[in-house]
């Protein structure tokens, strides 16, 4: 069985457990032990066997070279009660309000801790995005309310509300967020499509760089830019995609995000530019948990070297 193999069958067994309900019923109490041998693992051990699981080497972690090293320093060295804060979808909001208005807030249209409340007399006739406030990456997009077997969503939000992100990661900010479901507001262009998002990576309060997914949810392709939009030759992840032109409101976005970003090390700050206004995604302190390759040689180490952690061997 080859590499692209295990992830597809890796995939398919995450998807059984956590899209049926008799692969759930099947595998969770294996998955409860799972758990609780990853609660056993000091955190140091379990970060450094999970960078060499997906990065494929070993490296030394008190001296990181690389921003997917240095990422990973961070995950264990760089942990405070303003990074859970900011972590939590839910509370973000009101902390992007204070620091730059609430005016770049995304619509909040409902919010709950009960899964069951997620049913259509309280959800808006609107289209709008169902998620959680304390993982990465979950979500469902709502634009017709009567087409959702809601009884299903409600059972996998159930779910999802008992799992902690930060045993599967170890990225510590999701380790105390109290779990809450959220909905906001589904944006759009003036086409109907869902808009690009544009991804800041501020080093020491700097932006570095920003990269832009193209067709998130189709043929996906990647593009970077330096501080002044110009093309960064680096692949990440996917393959480059059409050039885009600087955005109207890039150098807005980008005083924004630096003066979010000054309270950290490294925080990515993403936003949305929409029918000309600015909208706040989310702040993300590990991209990828610091496991995702440039294909292009020389471009992890480059990016690297700009981030500075103030640690000894530097």
């Amino acid at each position: 069985m080859g590499k692209n193999d295990k992830k597809t069958l890796r995939g398919r067994i995450s998807n059984f457990y956590r899209n049926s309900n008799f692969g759930y019923n099947l595998m969770r109490p294996f998955y409860k032990v799972y758990e609780f041998g990853l609660k056993l693992i000091p955190d140091k051990v379990f970060i450094k066997w999970y960078f060499k699981r997906y990065m494929g080497y070993s490296f030394d972690l008190d001296n990181p070279k690389t921003l997917n090293e240095k990422i990973t320093w961070l995950k264990l060295y760089d942990r405070t009660d303003l990074h859970t804060l900011v972590a939590d979808k839910y509370t973000v909001r009101s902390y992007i309000a204070d620091k730059i208005g609430e005016e770049y807030l995304i619509p909040l249209l409902y919010h709950t801790k009960n899964a069951s409340d997620i049913k259509p007399e309280n959800l808006p006739d609107c289209d709008f995005i169902i998620k959680n406030n304390h993982d990465s990456g979950g979500y469902l997009i709502v634009k017709d309310k009567a087409s959702v077997d809601w009884p299903k969503v409600q059972k996998q939000f159930k779910r999802s509300l008992k799992e902690n992100f930060y045993y599967s990661t170890r990225e510590w900010q999701y380790k105390n967020i109290e779990p809450r479901i959220i909905v906001e507001e589904l944006l759009s262009t003036e086409k109907g499509e869902i808009p690009n998002d544009y991804k800041f990576h501020c080093f020491n309060g700097k932006l570095a760089f920003v990269h832009v997914d193209i067709a998130r949810f189709g043929d996906r392709r990647r593009n970077l830019y330096d501080a002044n939009w110009n093309f960064i030759p680096c692949v990440w992840q996917y393959d480059n995609g059409e050039m885009e032109e600087k955005p109207e409101l890039f150098e807005k976005m980008k005083s924004l995000a630096e003066t979010i970003a000054k309270d950290f090390i490294y925080s990515r700050v993403d936003f949305y530019a929409v029918k000309g206004k600015i909208y706040f995604g989310e702040i993300t302190f590990h991209h990828h948990s610091g496991t995702q390759k440039f294909k292009t040689p020389g471009c992890d180490l480059k990016f690297g070297k700009l981030l500075k952690l103030g640690i000894e061997n530097e």
